[in-house]
């Protein structure tokens, strides 16, 4: 379960030590009348790297590192590993490697899916994260979706992508 924060339940404090209410880009007050939501914190962060090659046309995915995942086995480790989808078909799928009791594994596997170009900006890769058991169903630990492929590749392979993993939700 998560970590529980001290300073949120201080009475008399009004401000947001950790910014969770403030996150987001847009001006302007709620004018609802609703107290701000916040969102969940996240479930720790993956590393990847995207890229293409014109010539074949194919996405090249990197899942390099994962580090800071919750603890989901009872030794207070987890067993992880990533599913990789491409949206909106989600006819193949890649996975990586189990990587056994740690919370901070590096990956560092490469992953090609055929897709032309002109298709790049309709499309989302979906990265699942999830836990490991031998005798029950995986825990799902998190997923990342990334969205604007044709943006996101220009970075190229070399440049790695931190984005914090939100809650899975089933």
């Amino acid at each position: 379960l998560g970590q529980l924060q001290p300073e949120l339940y201080r009475p008399g404090a009004s401000e947001d030590p950790a910014g969770v209410t403030g996150r987001g880009g847009g001006g302007g007050g709620d004018s609802s009348g609703d107290p701000p939501r916040s969102n969940p914190p996240p479930c720790g962060r993956l590393a990847l790297a995207l890229g293409y090659w014109y010539g074949s046309q194919q996405l090249v995915v990197r899942v390099l590192r994962a580090r800071d995942l919750p603890a989901k086995d009872a030794n207070g480790f987890s067993d992880p590993y990533v599913r990789i989808y491409l949206l909106p078909d989600r006819k193949k799928k890649y996975q990586t490697k189990v990587h056994r009791k740690t919370l901070n594994p590096d990956f560092d596997e490469t992953f090609t899916f055929g897709v032309p170009l002109a298709e790049l900006p309709a499309r989302r890769l979906h990265f699942s994260v999830y836990d490991f058991d031998r005798f029950s169903r995986h825990d799902l630990i998190g997923q990342v979706v990334v969205e604007d492929l044709l943006e996101a590749t220009e970075k190229g392979l070399e440049v790695p992508v931190w984005r914090d993993i939100a809650e899975g939700s089933g």
